[in-house]
C-alpha cells in the first residue's frame, strides 16, 4: 500500500518510523556527525567511492531519525543494497574500461568537432583568458578556481545526497530517481567500453594539439591547501572515460530531475549548476564541449526512458489493483473499529 508521502509499507518485519526524534537531539547527532566527517576529511580526504558515500549517507539517516528503534536503520540497507551494488560495479568497471575490449582510443574526433563549432578549442581559449597567457598550472590559483573545484566535487556526492533525502522524505519519488541515476551511471559505462576517447589534457600531453592544454583541476584545491585531494579523486576511474562527460551529465540530470517537481519560479536558477559544471570541465582541460553535449544528451534520454517505462506500468488495471486494496484496507479498519473489545482480541494482528 502506498502512504500520503509515496513510501511503500513493505511487509518484511523491520519497524516503520515513528516520528519521535526530537529536533534538539536531531540536532546534537548532527554536530557529532559533522565533526566525525570532518576529521575523515582532514586524514582521509573527500569521500569519493561509492562505498565510502553509501556508508556516510547512512550514518546521515542514523542522525536524522536518531531516537528510533536501531532495527529501524536497517530499512536503508535493504532498500539500497541493490542500487549501491550497481553503482560499484559501474565504479570498479570504468577503470577497466578501455581494458576490456582493448579498442583503440579516440583522440581526433572532438578536437575536430570543438574547433568546428568554435573556430579553436574552448579549453585552450578558457585557459589563456582565466588561467594566464601561456597558462603556467603552478601559478597562483584565482577565487574562481576553487568555485570550480568545488562544483567539480560535488559530481560524486550530489546524486546521492539527493537519493537520502528523498529516502527519507518519498520513497516513491526515491525509487524514480534512483532508477535514472543508476541508468546514467550504466549507459554512460558501456559507452566508456565501446568508445574510449582521451580528454583535450592527454590529447595535448600525446601531442594531438596545436596549443598546449593543461589538466588544472587542482589549482582550486591548492588556493585552500588542499591539493592532495585532487591526487585522490584523479585516482579514481578511467582517463579515457572522456565521451560522455558524466561529470555534466548528472549535473544536468539533477537540474531538470527538480526543475519538474518543483513550481517555484526560482527552480530555473538550477540550470546554474549544469553551467558552472561544463564551465569547469572545459577549463580544467577535463572535457571537449562536445563531451558536455553528449552528456546532456545522455541524462535527457534517460529522463525519458525511465518517463515512459513508468508511464508503461501505470496501466488502468494497477490503478484499479491499487484502488481495491486501499478499500479493503478501509473496510478491514472500520470492521476492527467496530469490534467490541472482546471481539478485539480475537483478530489477528497480521
Amino acid at each position: 500500500m502506498v502512504s500520503g508521502t509515496g513510501e511503500t509499507t513493505l511487509r518484511t518485519g523491520l519497524p516503520a518510523r515513528r516520528g519521535v526524534t526530537r529536533p534538539l537531539v536531531r540536532a546534537g547527532a548532527f554536530v557529532v556527525f559533522g565533526v566525525l566527517l570532518g576529521a575523515w576529511i582532514i586524514h582521509f580526504g573527500v569521500p569519493s567511492d561509492t562505498v565510502q558515500i553509501f556508508l556516510w549517507l547512512w550514518v546521515a539517516t542514523i542522525c536524522w531519525n536518531v531516537e528510533e528503534n536501531w532495527r529501524y536503520h536497517l530499512n536503508f540497507l535493504r532498500d539500497w543494497w541493490v542500487p549501491v551494488a550497481a553503482l560499484v560495479v559501474y565504479f570498479y568497471s570504468r577503470g577497466l574500461a578501455d581494458e576490456l575490449l582493448k579498442l583503440p582510443v579516440h583522440f581526433r574526433m572532438p578536437i575536430h568537432v570543438d574547433e568546428w563549432m568554435f573556430g579553436e578549442l574552448p579549453s585552450y581559449w578558457l585557459q589563456e583568458h582565466l588561467c594566464g597567457s601561456p597558462c603556467n598550472p603552478d601559478s597562483a590559483p584565482s577565487w574562481f578556481d576553487l568555485v570550480f573545484a568545488v562544483v567539480y566535487t560535488s559530481h560524486f556526492v550530489t546524486g546521492l545526497i539527493l537519493a537520502m533525502v528523498l529516502w527519507l522524505r518519498n520513497r516513491g519519488e526515491w525509487k524514480k530517481w534512483m532508477r535514472r541515476y543508476v541508468g546514467a551511471n550504466l549507459v554512460a559505462l558501456v559507452i566508456y567500453i565501446v568508445y574510449p576517447m582521451a580528454p583535450p589534457w592527454m590529447a595535448s600531453e600525446d601531442g594531438y594539439l596545436e596549443h598546449p592544454v593543461f589538466r588544472i583541476t587542482h589549482r582550486g584545491w591548492d588556493a585552500v591547501g588542499l591539493g592532495r585531494f585532487h591526487l585522490v579523486l584523479t585516482g579514481v576511474g578511467n582517463p579515457v572515460a572522456a565521451m560522455p562527460s558524466l561529470h555534466f551529465g548528472i549535473s544536468f540530470l539533477i537540474a531538470i530531475y527538480a526543475i519538474l517537481r518543483l513550481r517555484s519560479g526560482l527552480r530555473w536558477l538550477l540550470l546554474a549548476y549544469p553551467a558552472t559544471m561544463g564551465v569547469g570541465l572545459v577549463y580544467f582541460g577535463e572535457h571537449y564541449v562536445i563531451d558536455l553535449i553528449c552528456g546532456g544528451l545522455l541524462a535527457a534520454f534517460v529522463l525519458v526512458v525511465c518517463a515512459w517505462w513508468e508511464r508503461s506500468r501505470d496501466t488502468p488495471d494497477r490503478h484499479h489493483q491499487a484502488a481495491l486494496s486501499s478499500a479493503d484496507d478501509a473496510i478491514a479498519s472500520e470492521s476492527v473499529s467496530a469490534a467490541s473489545p472482546g471481539e478485539r482480541r480475537s483478530v489477528d494482528p497480521a
